[in-house]
């Protein structure tokens, strides 16, 4: 090949490198265009909702974050970063519905002992009741606001027979939320940060508007004690709850969904399948049942009853016999009847049977 040729073949070839690498260079750059960095805001930074923070909410640590937000933008119901101290509204209740990345205002959240926070803490749809409560009824005052209980009703019934009363005590309702002791509705902690028992009075459940009811009748009917449920009650409550069928979650549920449902579901009271103890359940001496109530006593005027179906009558109570010759009859006569008044009915019968009967013999019957 002559030295001509040779420079020609090189010089394409260089070319069509060129025009490759020109070409791919053209058409990625059209296919992933530079992405420029949104600018973010310089002004101050403020408390914003981490996630969506229904009213009711109590707010934790996770639940709130400062965030960087316009100068112009900002208002002076905001928590500023360096102004609020956050670790003060953990405890607080979300009185207004907040939405995730929405700035929280001071009006929006009630701390425990303001105005409206019994009402704000409550779950929608829930009711708020107290009862009365002592050292030996209130767990000797180791029930903080938070805890969950169970409400159980001890009570004498009357027996229905002569013998002593039926005592009993059964499980009203489980796992209520203690909202508050007396009026505080936060844990008291000493200088050391350790929590201080206190004995109270009265305690704040939250309950359902029928579980409300109950209550109230209950109170009436005896004494209602506390009963303080532990942490991992409520997981095996709605394994229960699940294996019965009672907490249905829709097979397309996402996972968020799904975890709002096992919450509410172990957050709910339970009034169903009460267990109950009687006096025979304790002691030997003590009876199972109220007894059975005694049939009335026949009175005085009332007919006579017959034995057997047959027309005959029986007598109950004390009677008289009289017998005029082969003929006796049994006539009912009142306890206190005395000998003359005895005396009186068979005279007169002796007259209705006439002078040629014999005497009539009497014989009292009790």
């Amino acid at each position: 090949m002559d030295r001509k040729k040779l420079v020609l073949l090189l010089g394409a070839l260089i070319i069509a490198i060129g025009t490759a690498f020109a070409a791919r260079s053209i058409f990625v750059g059209d296919a992933a265009p530079k992405a420029e960095a949104a600018a973010q805001p310089t002004g101050p930074r403020v408390l914003v909702a981490k996630r969506a923070l229904p009213a009711g909410t109590i707010i934790t640590a996770d639940a709130l974050g400062f965030q960087p937000w316009p100068k112009e933008l900002v208002q002076d119901a905001y928590f500023i970063d360096g102004e609020a101290d956050m670790n003060t509204l953990l405890g607080t209740v979300v009185r207004y519905p907040i939405t995730a990345g929405e700035p929280v205002t001071q009006g929006s959240l009630v701390a425990p002992g303001d105005r409206g926070f019994l009402a704000a803490a409550l779950g929608p749809g829930m009711r708020a009741v107290t009862v009365p409560v002592s050292a030996m009824t209130g767990v000797a005052g180791f029930i903080f606001p938070g805890d969950r209980v169970d409400l159980l009703l001890s009570q004498e019934i009357e027996s229905l027979d002569d013998g002593p009363p039926l005592r009993a005590a059964e499980t009203m309702v489980r796992n209520l939320r203690v909202l508050a002791t007396d009026q505080t509705t936060e844990k008291t902690t000493d200088e050391n940060g350790k929590t201080v028992v206190t004995e109270f009075r009265t305690v704040t459940l939250e309950v359902t508007p029928k579980i409300a009811e109950k209550i109230a009748v209950g109170q009436t009917f005896g004494t209602i004690n506390l009963a303080l449920r532990s942490i991992a009650d409520n997981q095996s409550e709605l394994e229960r709850a699940i294996a019965s069928g009672d907490v249905q979650i829709p097979a397309n549920a996402t996972p968020e969904q799904e975890e709002k449902l096992l919450k509410a579901a172990m957050a709910r009271p339970i009034d169903k399948n009460a267990s109950f103890v009687t006096g025979a359940d304790v002691s030997r001496f003590q009876r199972s049942t109220a007894g059975v109530k005694d049939s009335p006593a026949t009175s005085d005027n009332s007919p006579p009853r017959t034995a057997g179906g047959s027309s005959a009558p029986v007598n109950v109570g004390p009677s008289v016999r009289v017998t005029r010759g082969n003929s006796t009859t049994d006539t009912p006569v009142s306890s206190k009847a005395t000998s003359t008044a005895i005396l009186s009915a068979q005279s007169n019968g002796t007259r209705r049977a006439g002078s040629k009967l014999p005497a009539a013999g009497s014989t009292v019957a009790f």
